[in-house]
């Protein structure tokens, strides 16, 4: 009865570790492909497009556009750092969010903007006040940008089945391993914390429609 006991003990044991194993358990490459298909399909994408996963330790995921054309990168230190598919969903989907909202077709027109700004004034080798207008405001839309990828991301990952909360989580553990945006106006990014406030009120109502 006792040894019954024991193996029933120790059998339980067994499979609480094996089950903490596996939520530590990095994702595999192939995975950034099986949920890049689907949140493509979800938002009218071609699924198909060229996707990378690159040898870097500092987590993270971009586009890269070229014509009409984009391509995806993800670093293996991203997939380290995730431990669920709806985490990676929350990532993509933020990805898919700057396609769909043509957000590097809104940047190129300010460039050239603010390129024939520059030329109209003249330009000096030196930074000077309009240099440094010019990297403020650039950076300002950068950030409204991420808002925006991040606000469509959470949204779209909830329409193709995903949970709402996985950018959350992604960005919680980038922040818990050194990864974070101090506040300044020269970041393209949202300081960590006010983004984290925002993505997780976003996530919370996304999920009551879901």
């Amino acid at each position: 009865m006792k040894k019954a006991i024991w193996r029933s003990l120790i059998g339980a044991v067994l499979l609480i570790l094996f089950a903490s194993c596996v939520s530590m358990a990095s994702l595999e490459p192939e995975s950034v492909k099986k949920v890049w298909q689907r949140l493509a399909e979800t938002a009218g994408l071609d699924p198909s497009a060229p996707i990378a996963v690159v040898d870097q330790k500092e987590p993270n995921a971009w586009v890269t556009f070229s014509l009409n054309k984009y391509s995806i990168t993800v670093t293996k230190g991203m997939l380290e750092l995730l431990d669920s598919e709806d985490e990676l969903a929350g990532v993509l989907a933020h990805e898919i969010g700057h396609i769909k909202l043509n957000h590097y077709g809104r940047t190129v027109t300010r460039s050239i903007l603010w390129g024939l700004l520059f030329r109209a004034a003249g330009s000096s080798s030196k930074i000077d006040p309009l240099d440094l207008g010019y990297a403020l405001a650039e950076s300002g839309f950068s950030r409204e940008q991420e808002v925006e990828a991040d606000d469509y991301g959470i949204e779209l990952a909830a329409k193709a089945g995903y949970d709402p909360w996985g950018l959350v989580h992604a960005l919680e553990k980038m922040a818990e391993a050194g990864y974070k945006t101090s506040p300044s106006g020269f970041n393209s990014h949202p300081p960590t914390e006010r983004r984290l406030q925002h993505v997780r009120a976003r996530a919370a109502e996304v999920s009551k429609r879901y």
